[in-house]
C-alpha cells in the first residue's frame, strides 16, 4: 500500500504504518492539547496507540489462523480507520474461512478478559465514549473499547469479520458465491440503517456506511468473476492486441506509444518475446519527469508482471491478479513468448458478455467460449 513506512517484520509478515495514521495522532495531540493541556494530549496519544497495538494483535489473529490453513500474510497496515491484513487469499472452505474470521474479534475479548482479571479494569460502555475521557483509568478504557471493537467487527456486513462470519455459516448450506450473494445483500441492508442512524445522531456513520455498502459490492463482485473463471482456458478469455515495449526503447517512444492506443499498462519484453514485466502509465511518466524523453524503458520502475502458460485456465490467472495485486497477467506459449493478457476488466467483460447472451447460447459459452477472446 502506497504512502505507508515500515516499520519492522512479525513471523514473516510485514508491519506497516500509513502516513495518515501518523497525521492522526499528530491531530488527536492537537486537539486534546487545546482542550486540556499536554498532560492530557500525551494520555490521548498513548490511549491511541495502545488502541491500535490491540487492533494489530487483532490482525494478527487473522494471520496466524490463515497461516495454519497454508495462507501466508506478506503484510499489515495500520490505518487511521483500523487495521488491514494483506492475506493472499481467501479460504472458500467454510469452516476455515469461518476460523479465520472469527480469530480476531477473540482476540479482543481475550484482551478485555485479560485486562479485567489481571489488571483490574472494570468494564463500563461509557468509558470507551471518548480519547480524553480522564473520568476513567486508560486500563477501564482500553478494556471497554477492546469489547466494543469485539461487537462492531461481527456486525453481519463485509469487510467486518461478522460479514465473513456470516459468509461460512451460510456457505456450508447453499454453497459459496450464493452465500456471498446473500451475505452482501444482508451487509448492505445494514449499510442503509447505518446511514439512517447516522443522519439522526452521528454523520460519522454515514462515512462508514458507504464504506460498508461498497465493501459488500465489491465482495459479490469479485466472487462472481472468480465463480465466472472457473473451468475456462484463459486462452479463451485474453486480450491478444496489445503492444508491448523493450527495454532498449526511449521513453519518447514508448510515450507516443501510450498516446496512440491508450492501454495503461504495458508488458515489457526482451528480444524473443518473453516479458520481463509490466510498465505502467504512472511509472512512465515519473521516469520521464526524473529521467527525461531520451532515456530508455529499462531506467523506468517495472513491475513484475505474473505468467502462466496458455493451457491453464482462466481462474488460476484470476487468483494471481488477486493474490500478487497486478494489473494484469501475462499468457506465454509454450516456448515462454507473450501471446496474451489477462485483467480484471477482462473477467469483467466476459461475465457481463454471459450474462447478456441469451440462454441458448450461454450453454455454448461453457467449454469453448471462442467468442469470448479478446483482440
Amino acid at each position: 500500500m502506497s504512502w505507508s513506512l515500515n516499520i519492522g517484520k512479525v513471523a514473516g509478515t510485514v508491519v506497516r504504518i500509513h502516513l495518515t495514521f501518523l497525521l492522526f495522532l499528530a491531530w488527536i495531540f492537537a486537539a486534546s492539547y487545546s482542550q486540556g493541556s499536554a498532560a492530557t494530549a500525551w494520555n490521548s496519544v498513548i490511549f491511541v496507540v495502545l488502541l491500535f497495538l490491540c487492533v494489530l494483535l487483532h490482525e494478527f489473529g487473522h494471520i496466524f489462523t490463515a497461516r495454519a490453513f497454508g495462507v501466508p500474510t506478506p503484510y499489515v497496515t495500520l490505518l487511521p480507520i483500523g487495521g488491514v491484513a494483506q492475506l493472499e487469499r481467501i479460504p472458500e472452505e467454510p469452516g476455515q474461512e469461518f476460523l479465520i474470521a472469527i480469530a480476531g474479534p477473540l482476540v479482543n475479548v481475550f484482551i478485555t478478559i485479560l485486562l479485567v482479571a489481571v489488571g483490574g479494569a472494570t468494564l463500563q460502555t461509557s468509558a470507551a465514549a471518548g480519547l480524553d475521557n480522564t473520568q476513567f483509568s486508560m486500563i477501564d478504557r482500553l478494556a471497554a473499547v477492546n469489547l466494543f471493537l469485539a461487537a462492531f467487527n461481527m456486525i453481519p456486513a463485509f469487510p467486518m469479520d461478522g460479514g465473513r462470519v456470516l459468509r461460512a455459516l451460510l456457505a456450508s448450506r447453499m454453497g459459496y458465491v450464493r452465500a456471498t450473494e446473500v451475505a452482501a445483500a444482508i451487509g448492505q441492508f445494514v449499510a442503509f440503517a447505518l446511514g439512517f442512524i447516522g443522519l439522526m445522531y452521528n454523520p460519522i456513520l454515514i462515512f462508514i456506511a458507504i464504506f460498508v455498502y461498497l465493501a459488500a459490492s465489491s465482495e459479490a463482485h469479485m466472487v462472481a468473476l472468480r465463480a465466472a473463471s472457473r473451468g475456462v482456458p484463459v486462452s479463451h478469455a485474453m486480450v491478444t492486441h496489445f503492444e508491448t515495449l523493450t527495454p532498449e526503447e526511449h521513453l519518447d517512444a514508448a510515450v507516443q506509444t501510450l498516446l496512440q492506443t491508450g492501454q495503461g499498462e504495458f508488458p515489457v519484453v526482451d528480444a524473443g518475446g518473453k516479458p520481463v514485466g509490466v510498465l505502467g502509465r504512472r511509472d512512465l511518466i515519473r521516469a520521464i519527469k526524473q529521467h527525461g524523453p531520451d532515456a530508455r524503458v529499462a531506467d523506468a520502475t517495472i513491475a513484475v508482471m505474473p505468467i502462466v502458460g496458455h493451457r491453464t485456465t482462466l481462474e488460476q490467472a484470476f487468483k494471481l491478479l488477486q493474490m500478487k495485486q497486478a494489473p494484469a497477467v501475462g499468457i506465454t506459449d509454450a516456448s515462454g513468448k507473450l501471446i496474451g493478457l489477462v485483467t480484471g476488466e477482462t473477467i469483467a467483460e466476459m461475465v457481463m458478455l454471459s450474462e447478456a447472451m441469451p440462454r441458448g447460447a450461454q450453454s455454448g459459452l461453457g467449454a469453448g467460449r471462442q467468442g469470448l477472446k479478446w483482440g
